[in-house]
This record gives C-alpha cells, sequence and structure tokens, in this order.
C-alpha cells in the first residue's frame, strides 16, 4: 500500500511511525530545566527530559485546558471539552463521562492498523463506555481512572468518623484490562502504593514497546503519568534526592521514568521511527496540599494556576521529536492540546468526520519546519460552559474578571472566582505583562474586534452542532 501526506509518504503500514504520547500532571512552565527557571535553578534537575528537549520541537507557547479532564478530552478528540460535556475536573459523584460518540485519537490510530495502548491516568470517566478499551485502546495496565486526589480520601474519611465499609465502597483501583476489554481491579490505589505508580507505569510503558516493536504492527501507545500530581509521594529511591521537599523529589523521579520510556524506544531500534510527545496536562499547584514546608510546582514568569484561565494555568511544557522529520529547535509559535488529533489524522492520512465541530488544527507543515508559523493565532478557554477567556496573538482577554487564585494562599486555582464587569472585557498583553498586572483594554481597544470575531464563530458553531448539557457544581438550573 502506498500513501501520501503533505511530503512524508509511506510504502506500507509498519513504515508509519509509532508514536509515544506521555502527558505529565500537573508540571507548570516554570518546572523543567530546559523552560529556563525550574531544573536545577530550583535544585531539581530534570537531565533526561532537558535532553528531550533538545532533541524536539520545543514548543514554549503550548496550551492546554484548565484542567486534568477537560485536557485529556481536549487530547483525545482535538475539540474543546465542552463540546464533548467533560468542562468540569471529573470527581466522584459526577455524571461527567467520555461518550461512546466520540472519536478519539486511539481509535484514529487503530482504524489505520495501529495496535494501541494506554498505560496510567485516563480521568475520562468510568462508566463502560468511556473506558480506554472501549474508547480504541487494546489494552490498559496500572490504570488510574479517576484523580489521584482519591488517594487520600481514605484519610480524610476516617478523620470525618465514616465507616470502614464507607471508607472501602470509596477506595480508588488500579485496574487493567483483561482479554474481552473489560476491566479487573488489580489493587488499591492509597497512599503507599502512591509512591510506587510511577514506577510501575514506567514498567508497563516499557514492556509495551518492547512487545511491540517486535511485531509488524506500528503501536501507539498513551502514557498517562501520576507525577505531580498532589499528594506528594516519590519513591523512596527519589525520597530527599532534590533539595526542593517531596515535590522536587517527585519532579525528579517523574524525569527518571520518562527517560526509562524514550531509552525503551531506543533499545528497540525503533527512535528514527518514532514520534515521542511530551506534554503537561495543566497548570501547576502552587502551594502543596499535603507538606507545607516547600512550595510546589510554578508557573514560570506567568501567573495562574490549575483551575483558573490566566496564562500560567494554560500555558505548559509541550514537546515533540521525530529524527528526520520533525526538525529541533525551539519556537513560540502557538501550538494547543487539541492539535495533535488532527496532525496525527493528517500523517496518517485519515479524514475528520464533518458531522462535528473541531478545534485543533493540523500543525504537521509547522512542525516540519516547511512552515515557519504554527496554523493557530487563537485559543478559547471555559469555565463551565461559558467562554472564560480568548487568547489571540500576544493578547488575552477576559469576558469576567478572573480573581487571582491566590487570594486565599490555601486553596488551588479550581477555588478561583470570577466577578462580571460592567460591559468591557479585560485585556492583556502577554509578552509585555507575562502575570497580567495591567489591564489596557482603554488604550488598546482595537483588540476587541478580533476577539468578539472569534467568540461569535464559536457560538455560530454550537447553533449548528450544540454543546451537550455542562455539569456544574456551583450552578444548578431552576
Amino acid at each position: 500500500m502506498t500513501g501520501t501526506v503533505g511530503n512524508l509518504s509511506w510504502k506500507a503500514d509498519t513504515d508509519r511511525p509509532n508514536i509515544v504520547l506521555m502527558l505529565a500532571d500537573n508540571i507548570g512552565f516554570g518546572d523543567l530545566g530546559c523552560y529556563g527557571s525550574g531544573g536545577d535553578l530550583r535544585g531539581m534537575p530534570t537531565p533526561n527530559l532537558d535532553d528531550l528537549a533538545e532533541k524536539s520541537l520545543m514548543l514554549t507557547q503550548f496550551f492546554v485546558e484548565p484542567g486534568c479532564t477537560p485536557s485529556r478530552a481536549g487530547l483525545m478528540t482535538g475539540r474543546y471539552s465542552v463540546r464533548s460535556g467533560l468542562n468540569s475536573i471529573i470527581v466522584g459523584g459526577t455524571p461527567s463521562t467520555l461518550q461512546a460518540g466520540e472519536l478519539t485519537l486511539a481509535e484514529i490510530c487503530k482504524e489505520n492498523g495501529y495496535s494501541t495502548g494506554m498505560v496510567g491516568k485516563w480521568h475520562l470517566g468510568e462508566e463502560e463506555q468511556s473506558i480506554p478499551t472501549n474508547q480504541g485502546f487494546d489494552s490498559y495496565r496500572v490504570g488510574i481512572l479517576e484523580t489521584t486526589d482519591a488517594t487520600l480520601y481514605p484519610q480524610t474519611m476516617r478523620r470525618s468518623g465514616l465507616s470502614e465499609e464507607q471508607i472501602e465502597a470509596a477506595q480508588s483501583h488500579i485496574w487493567e484490562s483483561n482479554d474481552d476489554g473489560s476491566l479487573r481491579r488489580v489493587r488499591p490505589y492509597d497512599l503507599d502504593y502512591r509512591r510506587h505508580v510511577e514506577n510501575d507505569i514506567a514498567d508497563a510503558a516499557t514492556s509495551f514497546i518492547k512487545e511491540k516493536s517486535a511485531g509488524d504492527d506500528p503501536f501507539f501507545l498513551y502514557v498517562g503519568w501520576s507525577h505531580v500530581h498532589y499528594p506528594e509521594g516519590a519513591h523512596r529511591d527519589f525520597e530527599n534526592r532534590s533539595s526542593s521537599g517531596p515535590y522536587g523529589d517527585m519532579l525528579m523521579e517523574h524525569d527518571h521514568r520518562v527517560g526509562q520510556v524514550v531509552a525503551a524506544v531506543e533499545a528497540a531500534g525503533i527512535r528514527d521511527n518514532t514520534i515521542i510527545i511530551y506534554l503537561s496536562d495543566n497548570g501547576p499547584v502552587q502551594n502543596q496540599v499535603i507538606s507545607t514546608d516547600f512550595k510546589g510546582s510554578s508557573p514560570g514568569p506567568f501567573r495562574g494556576e490549575v483551575g483558573d484561565v490566566l496564562e500560567g494555568s494554560l500555558r505548559v511544557p509541550g514537546m515533540v521529536s521525530w529524527p528526520g522529520n520533525i526538525p529541533a529547535r525551539k519556537s513560540n509559535e502557538m501550538v494547543s492540546i487539541h492539535d495533535f488529533v488532527p496532525t496525527i489524522a493528517g500523517i496518517l492520512g485519515s479524514k475528520l468526520p464533518d458531522d462535528r465541530a473541531y478545534d485543533g488544527v493540523n500543525q504537521l507543515k509547522f512542525f516540519k519546519g516547511e512552515s515557519e508559523q504554527s496554523s493557530r493565532d487563537h485559543l478559547i478557554s471555559f469555565i463551565g460552559g461559558e467562554v472564560a477567556a480568548v487568547r489571540w496573538k500576544q493578547w488575552r482577554i477576559y469576558p469576567k474578571q478572573v480573581i487571582q487564585s491566590q487570594t486565599n494562599p490555601s486553596s488551588l486555582g479550581v477555588c478561583a472566582y470570577r466577578a462580571e464587569g460592567m460591559g468591557y472585557p479585560s485585556l492583556f498583553h502577554i509578552e509585555r505583562d507575562p502575570k497580567e498586572e495591567f489591564n489596557v483594554v482603554g488604550t488598546c481597544a482595537w483588540v476587541l474586534g478580533p476577539y468578539m470575531k472569534i467568540v461569535g464563530n464559536y457560538l455560530t458553531s454550537i447553533k449548528e452542532h450544540p454543546n451537550p448539557p455542562t455539569f456544574s457544581m456551583t450552578s444548578f438550573p431552576q
């Protein structure tokens, strides 16, 4: 079989690139050494990620959604999470789940003859239709279906006087797939196992690479890391390795585990025909939830953290490596987490369906260096079902005022507030004002024209393809 997409061609399925997609949890722009304000500077070196960055297209203007579930939905579907009803972080007792009708990145790869596997954190729902093996993955190992927060629940439930029966019913578990695609519980996901899960995710990933690289089909591996999400819990081998406390220890372990996966690709002799993608799912948690003697993750020169829509919540590390096809370089062009579905579909020669709206754009020409410019110049961010921020070129616009996420130092960004204005949005020039301290709407109101056009195009799209109902824990229809 012969196929051609752009300037990329192949003679058979086995010549198509393998894909290793790694998604970190809560790593901010200011955490890794390669991004200039983390790593050695903060006493927590990241040599493996720094090395990967040198060999990658390192994106310094890579954007995600405000939280775990929304970003993962955007990554898997190529659509704003609000279009699939996954605009809020899934917690136990909420109805949010990835619907059967969504087309995922794994399904696109599978339709093109790929072996597909996932290890680690999923966080797109526990309902039958939403589990990884019903969303295009052949196998699922060391599975975390929900949030790592759940490892804390038994402890806090006991303190609240709940019975052991109630605690057991709420216990999070590690899951693995059976041959028929159904899932089985392997063990409790508790604070004790928290220290070991990243090691086991790496082991499962490297085993998958070793097994599939010996086969005839290309493979797609999705690695959902658990680090550096709270609660802090580095493997014993990494305790006290950093001078930045428990968070730094976790980051150093995470760097090591990423290095193990890259080394497995190299050991299999498939590095030149493997795309390695490394991303973070959202911005940082700046204040440790368990240990308060050291700071946690960092947004670098920006402001914001997981859950809000400030620059530092949405602008995170992103790297794409494909030797001989994607030139290694650093770029400040805008790319979003939604772009990987259309880009990989383009590589594989797949046409996306036209019965739904897509927000990702095909970045293959930019990735390959055939164009110096990204195909993207804007991104909309949502809180609930509402447009909460628009990034256009170097400008960030807020329809409602975002109250600083550290107004209460014990709060996460998800506890930030938004306040109604007097009819004009807030406007910030990110390059000149990275911490968004000077609202320049009075002198740069001309930006509001493009802003209104972007929002207008989105509103037109949802008339043709309506969004499903959004779920909220703070706003209830009467």
